[in-house]
């Protein structure tokens, strides 16, 4: 299997490969190259819709000149705990950041927060951290950080030392959910007005309604979802704790 980035050409093939409908596995064994690879490739340039093969050529020689610059002679990641491979933390944070970014975080440095934020162990950074950990000025955290927290997504408190610390914890996915529910909550309610605005049974009222009953029904299974799957939010997955036993064992 091939190693190294991938060439124009390849990324040519990805382009007619999402054209033509393929999914990521078998556009990866037609290139003989891991289905992560492109995965990777096509969720940080657009998405499988918006994926243009030249411009995602530009942007992967552009990122690159840009890490020569922030590490000269392109030197190496500073080392990652527990052993991680730092090259691949870096690629699974723009993959993941992209995903952010298509299913509703529009900005890109708002995505890149949060996602600096759930990649951290302990689950805080200060502005200033994320500065130094972004490459970026403290107003465009500030920005990111205010929508962030107006959404829910992040929280924040003072440590020891009096500094602002920028927090995700896990409850955070449960209470933006909710914020989404009333958010949807208040669209229906709207909705329905119009219903009484247009005159019943108008076409304009029943789509109104419709779209309310929807919304209604959809809104509401999310909601209980969401209150009886919280508990998950606090559960350690039998994989981690079956490896914290063993490390016990092992240190006992």
């Amino acid at each position: 299997m091939p190693g190294g980035r991938l060439t124009q050409q390849e990324r040519q093939q990805i382009a007619l490969g999402l054209a033509d409908g393929l999914p990521y596995a078998e556009i990866a064994r037609r290139l003989d190259r891991p289905t992560s690879t492109i995965t990777r490739e096509v969720m940080r340039n657009g998405g499988p819709a918006a994926y243009r093969a030249d411009l995602a050529h530009h942007a992967t020689e552009r990122r690159t000149h840009q890490r020569r610059q922030v590490s000269p002679g392109g030197g190496q990641a500073p080392p990652q705990p527990y052993g991680r491979d730092a090259e691949a933390v870096r690629e699974y944070e723009e993959v993941f950041s992209a995903v952010l970014m298509q299913s509703g975080l529009s900005n890109k440095m708002m995505s890149r927060v949060l996602v600096c934020l759930y990649t951290t162990d302990s689950g805080s950074l200060t502005a200033t951290e994320l500065v130094q950990r972004l490459q970026v000025s403290p107003a465009s955290i500030s920005k990111a950080i205010t929508f962030l927290e107006s959404q829910g997504l992040v929280r924040r408190e003072r440590d020891e030392r009096r500094r602002e610390r920028y927090i995700v914890d896990d409850d955070v996915w449960y209470q933006s959910m909710m914020a989404s529910a009333r958010s949807t909550a208040q669209l229906v309610e709207t909705a329905r007005q119009g219903v009484g605005v247009l005159g019943p049974d108008t076409p304009a009222a029943v789509r109104l309604e419709n779209i309310a009953r929807f919304l209604d029904f959809v809104n509401e299974g999310i909601t209980r979802a969401a209150e009886q799957a919280r508990e998950v939010l606090y559960t350690k997955p039998e994989s981690c704790a079956g490896d914290a036993a063993d490390q016990d064992s092992d240190r006992t």
